[in-house]
């Protein structure tokens, strides 16, 4: 499957249109060498608007090309693009914060908040980051989850390899996407992949979390 496809009536909300969202015009020179990584963030939220943008630019899809494949804005092996986009989300003007999920095709969120819950949820999933403030002042935190059946049916166990490497593809777009909001972004590799799992309900063997970033805005 090219997505892991939510329960069938399940609420889901509206972002706004990728083809809508504001040209910015960015110095790229200047872009790639301010990139840096940036571990503390003010109250200020993201709008809608924002994280749609930041969404669109790590995991956007272009176009379907056949036989679960796609074509997105960021590099993957064989087109597989194994991952699912999970969000903590904390900061975001007119969302509840709460665990969402980002269903790619559709440029859609799905609230999770009936499977993770928030008062229950949250203090886990902070507790599993070694950088823990990073996470806690962040506006979003994002989780890279590695449907990992994607790349082993087309590369058999060199698919583990190509999954590390397609989840650096991502984050970089996340550390450029937001310097030119002229926000901060943070990988995080340090966390226990166990805990978050838990908290997302990952098997951690066919659907596991492989890499995380925190974001949000700066002074």
């Amino acid at each position: 499957m090219p997505e892991k496809r939510p329960p069938a009536g399940t609420r889901v909300i509206k972002l706004p249109e990728a083809e809508l969202l504001p040209d910015r015009e960015v110095n790229f020179l200047e872009l790639v060498e301010l990139r840096a990584s940036v571990r503390s963030y003010t109250q200020t939220p993201f709008t809608l608007q924002e994280l749609a943008y930041l969404l669109w630019c790590t995991q956007g899809v272009k176009m379907p090309i056949g036989k679960g494949g796609s074509m997105r804005n960021v590099p993957s092996a064989g087109a597989r693009h194994a991952f699912e986009t999970y969000l903590f989300i904390q900061k975001v003007e007119g969302l509840v914060p709460g665990f969402y999920r980002y269903l790619s095709f559709e440029h859609l969120l799905l609230p999770l908040a009936e499977q993770i819950p928030w008062e229950e949820s949250r203090e886990a999933f902070l507790h599993a980051f070694r950088t823990r403030q990073a996470v806690e002042e962040s506006a979003v935190t994002f989780v890279w989850v590695a449907q990992i059946e994607r790349l082993l049916y087309v590369f058999g166990k060199r698919g583990y390899r190509y999954a590390f490497l397609d989840a650096g593809h991502v984050c970089e777009n996340l550390y450029l996407a937001a310097e030119s909001l002229k926000a901060g972004c943070c990988a995080m590799g340090a966390f226990e992949d166990a805990e978050v799992n838990r908290v997302l309900h990952l098997d951690g063997v066919r659907e596991f979390s492989i890499y995380a970033a925190t974001a949000g805005k700066v002074g």
